[in-house]
């Protein structure tokens, strides 16, 4: 019924699949579920298939062709009568069984008329009526006035026993319905799998060329960097697919893509954008960026750093959360608010700010306490703690007054109203070093706004970026000192001529 070429395609096929029946059948087709895995068990066996069509065993044993014939001698010598009792086999072959077994007990009608040959042209017109028929082969049969037996022996003798009997199927059949609907799932599930393959392939080359991660979003990419995914994948999927994916029109993606034959210009100035922003605490903005450049013999315009940050993602974090509140009400007669938000200073040690921030981590709460001096916004010394207790502030204020021991310098200390700077041993230090307290009025952070700005600077450029899972307290005191020491060393400050507090007073030579 099939040929060579046929079995053959479909054990390659079975094997591929993973020896799934059902699976290599929707695909072909073709055949059934016994017959491929006969095929199949031939094939390993023999590393092959045979030519032609071989029964691999007779259909009716010798005894039931001898009961047969015993059936057809004892009952009237009926051929019909014996088919219909036993169930078998087919009036031709009980006939060749009589002539094998009995040849004289078949009934001859003498005299009867032989039949004429059919011409050749006659047996071509009916094969190629059997094979493209729409309808069943007994159809063909009675309308070319043969048996349907004989419409096959012409097919066979003309094309073969490994030829299809009908090359169309029926609209009305089931099981090609049924096989038609598979292939539009098939087809459906193919168009998904590559519009998959391809949103992967775009975050890929996204994550390897372009530096961003795997859950970026496509469609946020400047159009110049959709133009290199472009390009990148071209050669895999067509230009049109790629255009609609990323959402860019085709007269973008060539502009981009001659500018990119030109060259960045900014290419070199990018890169050390990036190398800036990201080694000081991805913290500076524009104009900082833009005065390191400058110091780099660098020099391009705020706009354009502008546009080079936003085309790289460079984006400084912002979060605001509600501040650590020290204040305990009116335990002890409150100071003048001298420095009356008036934060500039003439000098170092003029003006002293402190308060105490809350940092709140997975591991714990971490408090911190420094002062800044209000010449240059520089930090004079701070203490980390697990606790906001007296020793905190004692112990950062016994720091700062070591500073100014060997000198005239008397600065104000400015504090807000918490019970820190109100306790015995906090005025006793500041007695015994003849400091000048200053207060800001009840519930008025802006009376100290240079700290806050300064706890606000710390949060947004060290605190909020980071996820502190897993980081002990330890630890996380390590980073804030590490940072506070960048802050007064390395941190440009624009106000000061792009320099830190400390580049700052060695210019004015204040500083060694």
């Amino acid at each position: 019924m099939y040929s060579y070429e046929d079995r053959i395609r479909a054990v390659t096929l079975y094997i591929k699949l993973g020896k799934r029946t059902g699976a290599t059948i929707r695909q072909l087709g073709y055949p059934t579920k016994n017959s491929l895995k006969s095929w199949h068990e031939e094939y390993e066996r023999r590393l092959d298939l045979s030519s032609g069509y071989v029964r691999s065993k007779p259909k009716y044993s010798q005894i039931q062709k001898e009961q047969a014939v015993k059936h057809y001698a004892e009952h009237g010598r009926c051929i019909a009568s014996t088919v219909k009792a036993l169930g078998y086999p087919c009036r031709d072959l009980l006939r060749a069984w009589i002539d094998e077994l009995d040849p004289n007990s078949r009934q001859r009608v003498v005299g009867r008329a032989v039949s004429a040959p059919r011409p050749p042209q006659l047996k071509k017109l009916a094969v190629l009526e059997l094979c493209t028929r729409e309808g069943s082969a007994q159809v063909v049969a009675q309308k070319l006035g043969v048996s349907r037996p004989t419409l096959y022996n012409w097919k066979n003798q003309l094309l073969g026993r490994e030829a299809p009997a009908s090359m169309k199927h029926t609209n009305q059949s089931p099981r090609a319905q049924e096989r038609d609907e598979l292939e539009r799932e098939v087809d459906a599930l193919r168009r998904e799998v590559r519009q998959l393959r391809l949103e992967q392939d775009l975050l890929n080359k996204a994550n390897e060329l372009l530096k961003k991660g795997l859950g970026v979003d496509l469609q946020l990419l400047s159009n110049r960097e959709k133009t290199l995914l472009i390009d990148a994948l071209k050669e895999h999927y067509g230009l049109p697919e790629l255009l609609a994916q990323l959402g860019i029109a085709r007269s973008s993606y060539f502009y981009h893509r001659a500018r990119a034959v030109v060259g960045d210009k900014y290419l070199q100035v990018r890169q050390s954008i990036t190398e800036i922003f990201e080694s000081n605490h991805r913290c500076y903005g524009y104009r900082r960026l833009q005065a390191s450049l400058t110091r780099q013999q660098v020099n391009i315009s705020e706009k354009v750093v502008q546009r080079l940050m936003k085309q790289e993602r460079l984006v400084v974090p912002m979060h605001k959360k509600r501040r650590y509140a020290s204040y305990l009400g009116e335990i002890s007669p409150a100071p003048e608010n001298i420095i009356n938000r008036d934060f500039q200073a003439a000098a170092p040690n003029e003006k002293w700010l402190t308060d105490i921030t809350e940092f709140q981590i997975p591991a714990g709460k971490v408090y911190l306490s420094p002062i800044i001096d209000c010449f240059d916004g520089m930090v004079v010394s701070w203490t980390i703690g697990t606790s906001p207790d007296a020793e905190l502030v004692n112990t950062m204020l016994d720091a700062a007054i070591e500073t100014v021991t060997d000198t005239a310098d008397r600065p104000v200390v400015h504090s807000d109203r918490g019970g820190h700077y109100r306790w015995p041993g906090w005025l006793s230090r500041m007695s015994d070093a003849n400091l000048i307290r200053s207060m800001s009025r009840k519930a008025c952070s802006p009376d100290n706004a240079a700290c806050e700005g300064f706890f606000g600077r710390l949060k947004n450029e060290l605190f909020y970026p980071r996820d502190w899972k897993g980081t002990t307290i330890e630890q996380f005191i390590e980073m804030v000192d590490s940072y506070i020491r960048w802050y007064n060393e390395k941190r440009i400050k624009i106000s000061l001529g792009s320099l830190s507090p400390i580049e700052y007073r060695v210019s004015l030579g204040l500083a060694a």
